[in-house]
């Protein structure tokens, strides 16, 4: 059988990050506390989508702002994640992300950096390259923005995407979604809160969700994704709607799991896969990512043996 031709496919990072995670035993106010594991990952939710695409075996381009030393570094660490590298560098430095993994009591806590200022011409510069290795494909849009940047950054390139026979994927946070909304993009994937914050009101069931997210579908979204956490997602497309519950598996950390599940997203859709088996794989790269520690994302081996595990029902 003949090798099925995939679409180009691009991601765009704006505000990427060198990822530091600790495992500590306990954080003590006042008290120095000496880690017991540490590890270094390049970082933000593009660059996430882009090593979860390769490790599923599928070829994308990742399209990064970098600056500085730090920048200097993100650079090495991608070229060991992920397939194809587009930099666009600017002056200062690239942000650092820690996350800290306590063991007693168990819990995770997360630091965000601040992002090196991006000019109007560096911005046209990476968006160009972003565009040109997307055009007639799929380019995804996700993350956070860094400062200089107007808000409605994703809108402008899922519009310009369009016009060159492309298909936007957007995962953002509500108010860069709700602008991207207008230029009816391909795919979203907001979590409950993200949708709840869209739509101006709380969503306590799945019932509650999948009305929202058909809302969107019908307004002109191709593919609505809604990550439900520890319940799995639900998938709204012309075909209907759908839930999957998410597998049992052991939650070590939850950074990387929706980015992952975007991956799992794009590969089944760039392979024109039908919409259950769409939300399977991504709810088993998510689930996968949340049981590796600190950074790490999912394998491919251990992404395929949750799929068989996760039961997909059709709402409507």
């Amino acid at each position: 059988m003949a090798e099925k031709i995939l679409p180009h496919i691009a991601t765009l990072t704006l505000n990427p990050t060198v990822d530091v995670s600790y495992v500590i035993p306990t954080l003590i106010a006042d008290q120095k506390v000496h880690a017991t594991q540490s590890r270094f990952d390049p970082g933000g939710n593009g660059v996430n989508v882009a090593r979860g695409l390769r490790a599923l075996s599928v070829h994308a381009h990742a399209c990064v702002i970098t600056a500085g030393e730090i920048g200097a570094l993100l650079k090495r660490l991608l070229g060991r994640h992920v397939d194809e590298l587009c930099p666009v560098e600017v002056d200062g430095e690239t942000r650092i992300n820690c996350t800290l993994l306590q063991e007693q009591p168990r819990s995770q806590f997360e630091v965000d950096g601040i992002g090196p200022r991006v000019s109007a011409e560096a911005l046209e510069q990476i968006s160009e390259a972003f565009l040109g290795l997307s055009e007639g494909g799929i380019g995804v849009l996700t993350g956070s923005i860094p400062p200089g940047v107007p808000h409605d950054i994703y809108a402008q390139l899922a519009h310009r995407l369009r016009e060159r026979h492309g298909r936007a994927v957007v995962d953002a946070q509500s108010s860069l979604l709700k602008a991207a909304l207008a230029a009816r993009p391909f795919l979203i994937k907001p979590n409950r809160y993200e949708l709840e914050q869209l739509c101006g009101r709380k969503l306590p069931s799945i019932e509650d969700v999948a009305r929202e997210a058909q809302a969107l579908q019908r307004g002109g979204v191709e593919h609505v994704c809604v990550s439900l956490g520890g319940e799995g997602a639900l998938l709204a497309d012309a075909t209907g709607t759908y839930y999957a519950r998410a597998p049992k598996v052991k939650v070590v950390s939850t950074v990387g799991a929706g980015d992952s599940m975007v991956a799992g997203l794009v590969c089944t859709l760039a392979q024109g896969e039908e919409a259950a088996q769409v939300l399977r794989l991504a709810v088993a790269c998510g689930s996968a990512t949340a049981d590796r520690p600190g950074t790490e994302i999912f394998t491919r081996p251990q992404a395929l043996a949750l799929v068989d595990r996760i039961q997909v029902d059709r709402l409507a």
